[in-house]
């Protein structure tokens, strides 16, 4: 089973995640469009990824360009270049597959959503933000927004 996922660079909130059995471009088309439908995400936002295969595929450049976006890939061999990416990936393995394999697809699909939706986007206290939760974050900033245009 294979995970990608979207998040918001200034709170680090995924907002947008897909599961499926394999790693085809299908994956992170899904993934992104749900980033798309939950954030409606302005042109000019910059997809950040990893340099696999399927983020240079044909179609997910055509969804890239087709919403405006711009497309950057880590650079070859400098993991720094998607440090939070690999944070999340790694707090997910150390938190959530800590008792090991799942026992089917919709077993992995149910924890998956479980850790990322409940509790990973809701409870969490990530130390990057002040060890805020990332609901509470994004409402200060909200509110924040509001005030400075008051």
């Amino acid at each position: 089973m294979f995970l990608a996922s979207w998040q918001d660079v200034y709170s680090r909130k995924v907002v947008g995640w897909e599961l499926l059995p394999h790693m085809r471009s299908e994956l992170v088309i899904n993934a992104l469009n749900k980033s798309i439908q939950r954030r409606r995400s302005a042109q000019g936002l910059i997809a950040h990824s990893d340099g696999g295969g399927q983020y240079a595929s044909h179609e997910f450049l055509k969804l890239l360009e087709g919403n405006g976006f711009l497309s950057s890939m880590t650079r070859r061999d400098n993991h720094y270049d998607n440090a939070m990416a690999e944070s999340l990936f790694s707090r997910f393995k150390a938190e959530l597959m800590e008792k090991g394999a799942f026992d089917s697809f919709g077993d992995a699909y149910t924890e998956v959503f479980e850790y990322i939706e409940i509790y990973y986007n809701t409870q969490r206290r990530h130390s990057g933000i002040g060890y805020q939760t990332l609901q509470a974050f994004e409402g200060a900033w909200e509110d924040a927004q509001k005030l400075s245009r008051n």
